[in-house]
């Protein structure tokens, strides 16, 4: 099995320029590696689940 990554960090306040002109942003890119993240632990749970459920018949 593979190592999930890991948890992306926010930026630090002085990374973003407040502006509103990025694009993308560097909030757009942390939310987007985020989502990523999420569906990541999401399969692995998933699979740990099925992995258990599977144990628990043998």
């Amino acid at each position: 099995m593979s190592a999930l990554p890991e948890k992306p960090i926010p930026p630090a306040d002085d990374d973003c320029c407040g502006g509103g002109a990025c694009n993308p942003c560097v909030w757009d890119n942390y939310y987007a590696e985020l989502q990523q993240w999420r569906i990541a632990q999401a399969k692995a749970n998933e699979a740990q689940a099925n992995n258990t459920n599977g144990e628990a018949g043998s």
